[in-house]
């Protein structure tokens, strides 16, 4: 289960990454509750702070996959991280100091979803390098466990900070000490231990290359696409957690975190379950799809704090599922100066659907209540898992290669 955290570099990162996560949650957790605060609790104000951090990637996702196949990997993404910490610190003082206005929380939605362009396939495709092919799936597991361990501690941590605090301010500046973990990390590891990639010469067509790469081979297309249609309702679950916790069962931001780590408990024994999993297959990453689907849908339709409290565990679950076995299946299948731009498209559209998701769900809840905004959106993410398998397949019978089966 924990075979990669042999390799020394590896286990600095993670280590380092820990740090960072637990921060990155305190902020998330921050920036929702200061949004709520500010707004008088709008959903359509929580959805669209949501929508700016993931539109960047939409627009520009791609081309952050093309400058991590053209530049050494490891100083990106000590820039990249190092600007994260700036954001947090700016927004971190203007919230101490009673300035803060939406518009501040807005502009650095957008500015991270900015870095986060190239600093996401960066990071994805940095990986490999660490840990090389062999132990790659593994890898992808432990990350995705190191991401929702802290995704459990950071938001129960995130009520307890803001209620004794007295605010959100002093998380943002936490979180910008935390990126000091990661920073050096990447600084101190052993270069040559790296298994690094040549760097891809500029040229024409880069980005169209990616993308015809994508379209011809069915092994990367089918879980792009079903990413695609997933993710489009998953990355507003977040939101929707807190609007339920709110305005549903009326919970105080020390509930609304234990709701938060509730989830997070589920996503982070999924990914411990597929850390030992040998193989991540299609039958898995479907299973997690409509898995995911279902329990929203369940969560949605829960008469008691508790019990929709219990039902976010096997929904983390199956989010989890989908989501490692999808990314790790990707790169496997990607060749090593392919993989920065395979990664951008991948990120693009795991991130990408926010804007138009976080919109739409903000919107149904506001006009049919928290619970209509769950529910329909697992029913969407049902639909979402059928057409990925139909749109498959028609790409690939005009591409001229048969269309992988779904078991």
């Amino acid at each position: 289960m924990f075979r990669s955290l042999r390799i020394r570099n590896y286990r600095m990162f993670s280590a380092g990454g820990a740090v960072s996560n637990v921060g990155t949650w305190l902020q998330r957790t921050a920036q929702d509750w200061l949004i709520l605060d500010l707004t008088h609790g709008s959903a359509s104000a929580l959805g669209t702070a949501t929508a700016l951090q993931f539109l960047p990637m939409l627009l520009f996702g791609m081309f952050g996959g093309v400058l991590a196949d053209r530049y050494p990997k490891r100083p990106i993404l000590i820039t990249a991280q190092s600007l994260m910490a700036g954001l947090a610190l700016t927004i971190g003082l203007l919230t101490m100091t009673g300035t803060a206005q939406v518009w501040h929380v807005y502009v650095m939605a957008f500015l991270l979803g900015m870095i986060s362009c190239v600093e996401v396939p960066t990071r994805q495709a940095f990986v490999v390098e660490m840990v090389g092919r062999q132990d790659l799936p593994n890898a992808i597991a432990l990350n995705s466990s190191i991401f929702n361990l802290a995704r459990v501690l950071g938001p129960a941590l995130a009520g307890v900070l803001i209620y004794v605090l007295g605010g959100t301010g002093p998380l943002f500046l936490i979180n910008a000490l935390t990126f000091g973990g990661v920073i050096s990390s990447l600084v101190f590891m052993r270069k040559a231990e790296l298994n690094l990639s040549e760097p891809v010469p500029r040229a024409k067509g880069q980005l169209r290359e990616g993308l015809r790469y994508v379209l011809r081979h069915e092994e990367l297309l089918m879980p792009v696409l079903l990413i695609a249609f997933v993710s489009m309702f998953s990355q507003s679950f977040s939101m929707s957690i807190a609007l339920m916790a709110r305005e549903v069962f009326a919970a105080g931001a020390s509930s609304f975190g234990l709701a938060s780590s509730m989830f997070a408990v589920g996503a982070f024994g999924g990914a411990l379950l597929a850390a030992r999993r040998a193989r991540l297959t299609r039958k898995v990453l479907f299973s997690g799809a409509i898995g995911f689907g279902l329990f929203q849908i369940l969560t949605g339709i829960a008469p008691f704090y508790p019990v929709y409290l219990l039902l976010l565990v096997p929904t983390g679950i199956a989010l989890i599922t989908i989501n490692t076995a999808a990314n790790a299946s990707v790169q496997i299948a990607t060749s090593p100066e392919m993989r920065g731009r395979v990664m951008g498209i991948y990120m693009l559209v795991f991130t990408g659907g926010a804007p138009l998701g976080a919109p739409l769900i903000g919107w149904l809840s506001e006009m049919g209540g928290p619970r209509m905004g769950v529910i329909l959106s697992g029913a969407l993410v049902l639909v979402g898992t059928g057409l990925a398998v139909v749109v498959t397949r028609l790409i690939s019978s005009r591409v001229g290669r048969p269309a992988l089966a779904v078991a």
